[in-house]
């Protein structure tokens, strides 16, 4: 388990004001599974499914794996000197300014990156129940919408981005549960497939494309994970610390297995993995396969 160790010597700011510490520990325990859910999962699946086909189970389960223990790396040089209010400070200060500065910006320019996949995913699934829509309507709304939440107090932010993470742990609970009632019910998709968990290894396997597929699904598979880090972020304004970090650090292991494995396993289970769209949402697909409505304009 993660523990507060005593203040190193060395001082991160010195002279600078603290930040204010208002985010409780739901906030961060809620920023930290929020965090862990990205869009990769959401929309990426479909085709990481396609290039690995089940394989991408362990793919998921390993990359899981070695964040966890990133994470808890992080998480000790956090508590390690509480005057730390990011990997940014630690890099800096244990390193030297260059690692501090190539740190930051790196960390910039990938959620630059992450911010416009984002931006065209929402616009993709506004696209799908409202096709007559243009898709810079919902990529401005998205963008103004982040613009306009992360200019409030931090405490006002831990709160919104606290039912944010709920909407998505519902959604997740939800499409597990969804494909356990369709396999134990038997249900049968207009194609003539039927649910069934063996769909895991009744079409070529576990590893239908060989090593090469399995290896293929890593580099897309990464980028679900990407923001599992934000729990870092928060540690200057963490208001207990030495308790929320180590709990939201620890809990990783159980986060991978029900919103990552659990969801993976109920969508090639309802929906065989050949049939998967590598372009479209498995998640959407499937709760479209259980009676959602295709459109609602």
């Amino acid at each position: 388990m993660v523990q507060p160790v005593k203040p190193a010597p060395q001082e991160a700011h010195t002279g600078q004001d603290d930040l204010q510490r208002n985010l409780s520990n739901r906030h961060i325990q809620l920023i930290a599974i929020g965090g862990a859910i990205g869009t990769g999962l959401f929309m990426g699946s479909g085709k990481t499914i396609s290039l690995a086909g089940p394989s991408i189970i362990l793919v998921y389960a390993i990359i899981g794996i070695m964040l966890f223990f990133v994470m808890r790396a992080m998480g000790e040089l956090l508590l390690s000197n509480l005057r730390y209010r990011s990997f940014i400070d630690f890099s800096a200060d244990l390193l030297g300014p260059w690692a501090g500065f190539f740190t930051g910006w790196t960390y910039w320019f990938c959620w630059i990156v992450t911010g416009i996949a984002d931006v065209i995913a929402i616009s993709a699934y506004a696209q799908f129940w409202f096709p007559d829509l243009p898709q810079w309507v919902p990529a401005i709304a998205c963008v103004a919408l982040l613009l306009s939440l992360n200019l409030l107090t931090v405490k006002l932010f831990g709160e919104i981005e606290f039912w944010f993470a709920m909407i998505k742990i519902v959604a997740i609970v939800t499409l597990v549960g969804t494909g356990l009632y369709m396999v134990l019910t038997g249900f049968t998709s207009p194609a003539g497939r039927a649910s069934s968990v063996s769909n895991l290894w009744s079409d070529g396997g576990m590893f239908p494309h060989g090593l090469m597929g399995f290896f293929a699904g890593f580099q897309i598979a990464v980028f679900a994970f990407v923001g599992i880090e934000l729990v870092g972020t928060t540690a200057a304004e963490a208001r207990d610390p030495e308790r929320t970090l180590p709990r939201a650090i620890n809990s990783i292991p159980i986060r991978i297995i029900i919103f990552y494995v659990c969801a993976l396993v109920a969508i090639m289970a309802v929906t065989p993995w050949r049939e998967v769209v590598p372009g479209k949402s498995p998640f959407v697909e499937l709760f479209v396969l259980a009676g959602l409505p295709q459109r609602l304009a």
